[in-house]
């Protein structure tokens, strides 16, 4: 359910820009998957994947067994996450979870995996979760990843984390981490894309935001919405990326 983002025009190979910088940004994480599978094995029915993007989380899901309800705003990586999923268990809806209205039976387990809920202001956080209660059943789980503290930097320490890199044909996309710093109760997050082809380049700056909300805090605000925290979940951190907690909400 992530904010759409502004992009380029189709990239020079045909596939639009949006989908590469999702994948090279997103689609090689890997470190969450064996908890979501396990949270899905131990409940029935469809899950619901929230700001499922092209299908990392929802296409793996499927292939283990998994019937899943993919949630995206963006119609872009939507499609290419259906396109993805052919003769998989993957129904795509397009829409925002905080204004969510599922035609379907009360749901068991609904995941909001990649800090997703973090790129919400409050009010929206409280709309997720009043839109995930009404859509799950009595005993469901809602599952939310937070990124804790991050490592702060910017291009004044002359010493910049590897770019992710992939070559498309004759063309090659460079996404560089330039910065993560601090702005009142938000990390920022900077990086720098470079689409190359031949001797021509193009540049474009890329930020987002994060709230800096707590588990704790986000337990808070679902409590008052009704859910029942349980014991978190950890997620480790990897090489490239940093550890979250998994807040676990019970309806």
């Amino acid at each position: 359910m992530a904010p759409a983002a502004t992009r380029p025009t189709d990239g020079p190979h045909g596939l639009d820009p949006a989908i590469v910088w999702h994948d090279l940004e997103c689609g090689g994480y890997r470190a969450d998957l064996p908890l979501w599978r396990e949270l899905a094995a131990a409940t029935t029915g469809p899950v619901l994947d929230i700001g499922a993007g092209t299908g990392r989380v929802a296409i793996d899901l499927a292939r283990h067994g998994t019937s899943v309800i993919a949630l995206d705003r963006d119609p872009v990586l939507l499609g290419e996450c259906a396109r993805r999923a052919r003769g998989l268990p993957v129904r795509t809806v397009l829409g925002d979870a905080r204004e969510l209205e599922l035609k379907t039976p009360a749901l068991g387990l609904c995941l909001v995996p990649m800090q997703t809920v973090q790129l919400l202001h409050p009010a929206g956080r409280v709309a997720l979760l009043h839109a995930a209660r009404a859509h799950t059943r009595p005993g469901g789980l809602l599952a939310c990843a937070l990124v804790g503290e991050l490592q702060l930097f910017d291009e004044s320490l002359h010493v910049l984390p590897t770019p992710d890199k992939i070559q498309l044909g004759d063309v090659t996309y460079s996404s560089q981490p330039t910065a993560v710093r601090e702005l009142d109760a938000h990390f920022v997050l900077e990086r720098r894309r470079e689409i190359c082809r031949g001797g021509h380049r193009t540049v474009q700056q890329d930020v987002i935001r994060l709230d800096r909300v707590t588990p704790d805090a986000f337990e808070l605000e679902a409590q008052a919405v009704g859910w029942q925290p349980e014991r978190p979940r950890q997620i480790p951190d990897t090489v490239d990326h940093v550890g979250s907690t998994v807040v676990m909400l019970r309806g």
